[in-house]
């Protein structure tokens, strides 16, 4: 099996806009123990908070800040994406904008958060952005649902979709997200990083959609995504022979808090 051509940022940005509904079916969600663990970083609950959620996507984050209690406004680039989280969440107001550029007013926010979403901006501005964004001692939460290296299955389906997709290693790949997860080459933020495990059994279409909502394969080429995946359901087949697949994530968080302007002599 031949591995595609790397697509480029752009496109893979671009790529949910064609799949939203299959994300929003398929996608994992979060664990109430992560919002618990930004409540104990932050000082404080999120009932009441002012979140703007930034690459909203189809609203699974910005729903559940939502059932905590915070005031969620989200920000979405993507048209497809935007339209997707207007059809499953007509309660909640979004905007179309990116985290480079907020379509929002200084000092407007005790919250931002990226779900999935931090990878997808420009840090040298994304950075001064949220600062601008965040009143003072405001947080900003970023995270991700990422493969423990522990569950043996995980990572040899983790090598099989890298082998064809020509990315690094599972181990390799854990290592690149948590730098990247961590970027600030500014300096200006100090977060904070904790990591929160869980697990969702599901269907394995369910599964198998959900690793195709990835950008990277949606711009896998025809047929050899189709190739991968029947592939991919016959090593999981054997793995769950009931068909219900346990997946396990690890939700890696970091926050950081807004600093206070300094004290006027």
């Amino acid at each position: 099996m031949t591995a595609p051509e790397a697509p480029t940022a752009s496109a893979r940005a671009h790529s949910f806009n064609a799949a939203a509904a299959q994300y929003a079916a398929n996608r994992p969600s979060y664990p109430p123990a992560l919002f618990d663990t930004i409540e104990e970083l932050t000082g404080r609950p999120l009932t009441g908070v002012r979140a703007v959620d930034v690459g909203a996507g189809t609203g699974i984050a910005s729903e559940l800040l939502h059932r905590r209690g915070a005031d969620v406004l989200a920000v979405e680039p993507g048209a497809g994406m935007a339209a997707e989280f207007r059809r499953r969440n007509p309660h909640l107001p979004l905007v179309r904008g990116s985290g480079d550029a907020l379509p929002v007013a200084d000092s407007q926010a005790d919250l931002i958060t990226y779900a999935q979403a931090w990878h997808w901006t420009d840090t040298a501005r994304s950075v001064p952005e949220a600062l601008r964004v965040l009143r003072p001692g405001g947080a900003l939460a970023l995270w991700w649902n990422t493969d423990p290296t522990d569950v043996d299955w995980i990572t040899a389906a983790a090598t099989r979709a890298a082998r064809f997709l020509g990315l690094p290693t599972h181990t390799e790949r854990r290592k690149a997200a948590d730098r990247a997860a961590a970027a600030d080459p500014s300096g200006r933020l100090d977060f904070v990083r904790r990591s929160v495990r869980w697990s969702r059994h599901v269907p394995l279409d369910t599964h198998l959609a959900n690793i195709g909502s990835h950008s990277a394969f949606l711009l896998a080429p025809e047929p050899a995504r189709t190739e991968f995946f029947d592939a991919e359901r016959a090593h999981l087949i054997k793995v769950f022979p009931d068909g219900l697949v346990e997946e396990t994530y690890e939700v890696v968080l970091l926050v950081a808090t807004a600093p206070e302007p300094p004290t006027r002599p």
